[in-house]
């Protein structure tokens, strides 16, 4: 959200009859009006040079995109606090250099690489986070975790507010960084992890660690080694373990899709609801507190028996398809609970809460020794999504329908499809890639999903 802020362009004018050609003509002959400051004010970026605002966002997104490339598959491999723990350091650092940039080339390479450290930190931290807890709780922490994405776009909204000079925003919001990593120095590796890896000692003291720190009595914990442990001189698992085995390059081509509508539908929605008016810094914090009702929602439904994950996903991606779809078929002009503003809002909220479900529901599908790998690279297909997403409604100049026609058939799409995937309710995780076709890992399948209809 920061382009968003000290990318804006407040109200101006230019006392020439023609508009001047060079920056620094420019520069001699514009008043701005507004009361905060911008990269376009600092580098006069309007009119022929308006275009590098939104080439910073670009770069950054471009950003996001390597890093959910990279990030993942190496978290995989050299464990997931360090590169989390490196991918911070560097995001912190960056952002001071964007703080700091003395030109635009500086600031446009400091938001690609921030995008590079933020795509990927964030990607693996969400990961860690879900890897901390048992799986019962999956779904609470990872909604947690997407909430606080809503809830920090809104104080972000209320940080502009107050400080209106770009270079100290930038600042003031990139130094709680500095405070999560050092703080980020307590945190102790993936147990997960560790025992993917044949650690399983150092799991163990993790684990022990965890129990103390809840109060526990110090627990005598013993693992069995890990069926699928991957020996020294056999290649890191990654991506290519997503295509080379049957099971996870379905998994991944139909989640790699979901993903892309999602973001596809989310963005499209949000360009489509129309342009919000008045006070810049009340529509940013809406921005992200319309998502917030999202959470509870879909906390409600994955967790009981006769919804799940796949289910819930499932029905939130057809309701936004459809909300698409009828938008079309509304008159402007029809009053508040009927307005196509409204309908489409409601998409928004039922995206979001998919948008949700599925990072929890992918951390669940893929093993452990691929689960970074596997939601980098849907997360990838989601960058795809979110680029493509403004180009839509230019397609309104064939017919004003297409553009909610193509994000509903995409929602609608997407929601069918996600009944192909296998439900992970109350299953077992899998730890290797060996377990996904073990006869025991089936029979502990099999055996959670008689013990919840028994206990139904």
């Amino acid at each position: 959200m920061l382009i968003v802020l000290v990318g804006a362009v407040p109200e101006y004018h230019i006392d020439l009859g023609e508009i001047p050609t060079s920056t620094e003509e420019l520069a001699r002959h514009v008043q701005f009006a507004d009361n905060f400051t911008s990269i376009a004010t600092e580098w006069y970026l309007i009119k022929h040079e308006a275009y590098k605002v939104n080439l910073a966002s670009s770069l950054y997104f471009a950003g996001l995109l390597i890093g959910n490339i990279f990030f993942g598959p190496l978290s995989d491999k050299l464990g997931r606090k360090p590169v989390y723990m490196s991918g911070l350091l560097f995001d912190v650092i960056f952002g001071y250099v964007t703080a700091f940039s003395p030109s635009y080339e500086i600031f446009a390479v400091s938001r690609f690489i921030v995008g590079i450290m933020n795509g990927g930190m964030s990607l693996v931290s969400f990961v860690l986070t879900q890897e901390y807890v048992g799986k019962s709780f999956w779904a609470l922490t990872g909604s947690l975790t997407n909430l606080t994405f809503a809830v920090g776009i809104a104080v972000y909204a209320l940080l502009g507010y107050y400080i209106r000079e770009w270079r100290f925003l930038a600042f003031v919001s990139n130094s709680p960084g500095v405070f999560f990593f050092l703080l980020s120095f307590m945190l102790p590796e993936s147990p997960r992890w560790l025992y993917s890896q044949g650690k399983t000692a150092e799991a163990e003291d993790v684990l022990q660690y965890m129990a103390c720190g809840n109060g526990k009595e110090r627990l005598t914990i013993k693992l069995k080694p890990c069926a699928g442990t991957r020996k020294k001189n056999d290649s890191a698992s990654g991506v290519l373990n997503l295509i080379k085995h049957p099971v996870l390059r379905w998994r991944t081509i139909i989640l790699m899709y979901i993903w892309y509508v999602c973001s596809l539908v989310y963005y499209g929605l949000t360009f489509n609801a129309g342009e919000l008016g008045g006070n810049l810094y009340l529509n940013v914090a809406l921005y992200g507190l319309i998502e917030v009702p999202a959470f509870p929602l879909c906390m409600f439904f994955i967790e009981k028996s006769w919804a799940g994950r796949r289910k819930t996903t499932t029905s939130f991606l057809i309701f936004a398809g459809f909300a698409c779809i009828f938008t079309m078929f509304l008159p402007e002009n029809v009053g508040l609970f009927f307005s196509p503003t409204l309908l489409a809002l409601c998409g928004k909220l039922t995206v979001s809460a998919a948008f949700n479900i599925v990072y929890i529901y992918t951390s669940e599908l893929y093993p452990t020794v691929v689960r970074n790998a596997g939601l980098g690279v849907c997360s990838m297909t989601c960058r795809f999504g979110g680029i493509l997403a403004p180009f839509v409604p230019s397609m309104k100049s064939f017919n004003p329908s297409v553009p909610f026609m193509v994000f509903g058939i995409s929602g609608v799409s997407a929601g069918f499809l996600t009944l192909l995937l296998p439900e992970t309710l109350n299953k077992p995780i899998a730890e290797s890639i060996e377990d996904l076709q073990s006869p025991i890992y089936q029979m502990l399948k099999n055996k959670k999903v008689n013990q919840l209809e028994e206990n139904t």
